[in-house]
């Protein structure tokens, strides 16, 4: 089984590209990383170690590589694989949309019939659904018809948390021991060959929004939280108790959406809260929280982790107090080194932050939850 990832970053090689090897895949990784290309190709293997006392690893062998400029030797090995998968962010889905359609058309002149499936691993919600979108408006009419028969793009909940690297070998990858891959049942192609260490369900957006309100939500509040306490890492952050008080407050805020909204288990998702916040709390990881809450553009945006979820509770008629305190964090994250980060105070600074938190947020100035960001925001910046 043959299978091409994009994205050969520490997500792609610690996660993504440890349980395909594990399942019997071939790995082609595609980037642009000239040092990391070079590398796999000569080497064809890389370790992964975990963030735990004992460092366990393990070795993922039978690895290829190609240069995403070398765009017809990435459509060879599209036209002939079984699998697709990514990791580059879903803001560069787009990037690589070009070279899949093109080997999607080089499949069908070569005539094969084979299905061929697409799993976009991305931190968003349906983004296979997204990377097809932007596939097909690539594609004639004709091969979007034949892409429907035998291109499968199935939508998928990935969650395992990298920390920041620091090996003599540039290809060793740490991650931490938990992790989890949920793919949607129902994109499957007939008769394929399930993920070893993936779980296939068939409600996903349930499991996609338990993970984004869960896990990144509480990640950034970690971070924001932490940057605005004069806190390095995640973990010095939450063993302040204050603080770790206030990222179980979120989380409990959108525990009641998601329990509402979805039907959850009260108690399982309380369990699930409590295993999230030790993970954040691991020593071995020590993430760095400007790493964490890098590019608050994004996690700002409507469809992201803070808003989503404090609009979502809004209308099921939970007041998002905490979330809305975090949005008011994300909007003080000032680190000169973001470039994220530098635009929203040049916004706040031109305009104030009425303007600049409706504008980052989408959230209209006199919406109740806009009204409880300001608040926040106000009471933050008050001098001590």
């Amino acid at each position: 089984m043959r299978a091409v990832h994009f994205g050969a970053g520490n997500i792609g090689r610690g996660f993504i590209g440890l349980l395909l090897s594990r399942s019997g895949y071939t790995i082609c990784f595609v980037d642009v990383n000239d040092k990391v290309v070079s590398l796999l190709r000569q080497r064809g293997s890389y370790t992964v170690s975990l963030a735990t006392e004992s460092h366990d690893s393990m070795e993922v062998n039978g690895v290829s590589a190609i240069n995403g400029n070398e765009v017809a030797q990435v459509i060879q090995q599209i036209a002939s694989a079984d699998l697709i998968t990514t990791a580059v962010g879903v803001n560069l889905l787009g990037s690589i949309a070009d070279v899949i359609a093109r080997g999607i058309e080089q499949r069908i002149k070569n005539s094969l019939s084979g299905p061929l499936q697409v799993i976009a691993c991305e931190n968003a919600i349906h983004a296979s659904s997204l990377l097809k979108k932007q596939v097909y408006e690539r594609l004639s009419r004709e091969a979007c018809s034949r892409a429907d028969e035998a291109v499968f793009f199935t939508n998928t909940a990935v969650d395992r948390i990298v920390p920041i690297q620091s090996h003599d070998d540039p290809l060793e990858v740490t991650v931490e021991p938990f992790y989890e891959w949920l793919i949607d049942r129902k994109g499957m192609p007939p008769g394929a060959v399930q993920i070893q260490g993936a779980g296939y369900v068939d409600q996903l957006e349930s499991y996609i929004e338990r993970k984004l309100f869960t896990v990144n939500t509480g990640h950034c509040c970690a971070a924001y939280l932490g940057y605005l306490n004069g806190y390095a890492t995640i973990h010095e952050t939450m063993a302040d108790p204050a603080i770790s008080i206030q990222v179980r407050q979120v989380l409990e805020e959108t525990g009641s959406l998601l329990v509402k909204k979805h039907g959850l288990n009260l108690q399982e998702h309380t369990q699930y809260i409590q295993k999230i916040m030790s993970r954040f709390g691991n020593a071995y990881l020590s993430d760095g929280v400007v790493r964490v809450g890098r590019s608050p553009i994004r996690k700002l945006s409507p469809n992201d982790r803070l808003v989503r979820p404090a609009l979502q509770a809004f209308q099921l008629g939970i007041e998002p107090y905490h979330l809305s305190r975090v949005i008011a964090t994300a909007l003080l994250f000032d680190y000169s080194s973001d470039e994220e980060a530098v635009q929203i105070q040049a916004k706040i600074k031109a305009v104030g932050i009425h303007q600049a938190a409706a504008h980052f947020t989408g959230i209209p100035i006199g919406h109740p939850v806009h009204d409880l960001i300001i608040l926040h925001y106000e009471t933050l910046t008050q001098p001590i």
